[in-house]
C-alpha cells in the first residue's frame, strides 16, 4: 500500500522505520509537527520523525494544523491508500481521516478501552497497572474510541519508568503496526469494536500534576516519580525552590520520619511519607544538573527541622 505516516517525536521513529523497511508498502510521505524552538538558543528544530524521514529522502509535510486547505489539497494528490498514525500531536479533522482509502490507523500505547488519552503510559504507571500494551485501531472522531485492528502486551517492571516503558512499547508497537498494515492490505484484518466497560482516561500530567504529597503512602510517592520521568518531572520545594525527583526507592523499614522530614546519613538521604520512608536517589536542584541524593544532602548542609515541601 501506500501509506503516509503520522507522527513527530522520537517514540515515533521506530514504527517509521518498520514500515519503511517493508518490501509490501511504500512510505510517500510523512506528516508531522511542525518545527520547534529547542536548547538554550531557542532555534527551531525539525521532528525527530521529520529528521528521519529526510534521511531516507521521503517528503515531510508539516501543517500548521491538519485543517489547512493547503494540507488537505496535498494528501489527496498524494492519494494514499492508508495513513498510519503514531503520536502525531495534533487531532485529524473528519474531512481529512475520508481522504486515504483505507482510513486512519492509530498504534496507541495502552489496551484500549483503558487508558484512553495524550498520557496512556504514564498512568498506567501511576495506577500500578502490572500489564499494559500497544493497540492499532481505526481512526474516527472520537477519543481512542475507534475499533481494534490488534494488541501487544507488556509487563510493566516495578522500577520501570515511563520512559523505560514507552521505549520498549515503541519497538514492540512497530512491528504490530506493520503487521496491521499487512494484515489491512490483504483482507485477513477486519476492525472490531472496543468494549464498553472498561474505558478509563489518560489526560495530559501537568507541571501542576506531578508535585509531590508526602502525606500520600511512600507506594504512590514512588509510582509519581515513575510516571512523571522523563516529563515532566515529580518535585517538591525546599528552601523555597524546586527540588526534582528523578528516582527514589521505598525503605519500609523506616517509619519513624513524619511527612516531608529529612534524614541524612553520609550515603543516603531519607524523607518521609505518610507511611514509611523513601530514599531519594537521583534529584535535580533548580538550575543546576541532576545529582545523586546524598551528593545533594551533603552540599546543602541539611539543618534539623528542616522539611521537602515547606
Amino acid at each position: 500500500m501506500r501509506l503516509v505516516f503520522a507522527g513527530t517525536p522520537e517514540v515515533a521513529v521506530p514504527a517509521l522505520d518498520a514500515l519503511i523497511a517493508s518490501d509490501r508498502h511504500e512510505v510517500v510521505a510523512v506528516v508531522t509537527r511542525p518545527d520547534a524552538p529547542a536548547g538554550r538558543g531557542r532555534r527551531l528544530v525539525a521532528s525527530p520523525v521529520a529528521e528521519r524521514a529526510a534521511e531516507a529522502g521521503i517528503e515531510v509535510l508539516k501543517p500548521a494544523r491538519p485543517r489547512d486547505p493547503d494540507f488537505q489539497a496535498r494528501l489527496r494528490e498524494i492519494a494514499p491508500d492508508c495513513c498510519p498514525v503514531v503520536a502525531y500531536g495534533a487531532l485529524i479533522p473528519k474531512d481529512a481521516l475520508a481522504i486515504p482509502a483505507r482510513g486512519w490507523v492509530n498504534l496507541h500505547f495502552s489496551l484500549l478501552p483503558a487508558w484512553r488519552g495524550a498520557a496512556p503510559v504514564q498512568h498506567a504507571v501511576l495506577a500500578g497497572d502490572e500489564v499494559t500494551g500497544a493497540t492499532t485501531f481505526e481512526l474516527e472522531a472520537g477519543l481512542d474510541s475507534g475499533p481494534v485492528y490488534g494488541v501487544v502486551t507488556e509487563e510493566i517492571r516495578p522500577t520501570d519508568t515511563s520512559g523505560d516503558l514507552l521505549t520498549r512499547l515503541a519497538f514492540a508497537g512497530a512491528g504490530l503496526l506493520a503487521a496491521t498494515m499487512d494484515g489491512i492490505e490483504d483482507g485477513t484484518l477486519q476492525p472490531k469494536p472496543q468494549p464498553a466497560e472498561g474505558i478509563t482516561l489518560a489526560p495530559k500530567i501537568e507541571v501542576a500534576d506531578a508535585q509531590v504529597d508526602w502525606q500520600a503512602p511512600a507506594l504512590r510517592v514512588d509510582r509519581l516519580v515513575r510516571a512523571c520521568a522523563p516529563a515532566p518531572g515529580a518535585w517538591t520545594t525546599f528552601r523555597g525552590e524546586r527540588l526534582k525527583l528523578t528516582d527514589v526507592v521505598p525503605v519500609p523499614d523506616r517509619t519513624d520520619l513524619a511527612p516531608g522530614a529529612l534524614a541524612a546519613g553520609k550515603k543516603s538521604v531519607l524523607v518521609g511519607t505518610g507511611s514509611h520512608a523513601v530514599e531519594l536517589r537521583w534529584v535535580r536542584p533548580q538550575g543546576k544538573k541532576p545529582m545523586a541524593g546524598a551528593d545533594w544532602a551533603r552540599g546543602t548542609r541539611i539543618t534539623e527541622g528542616e522539611r521537602l515541601g515547606d
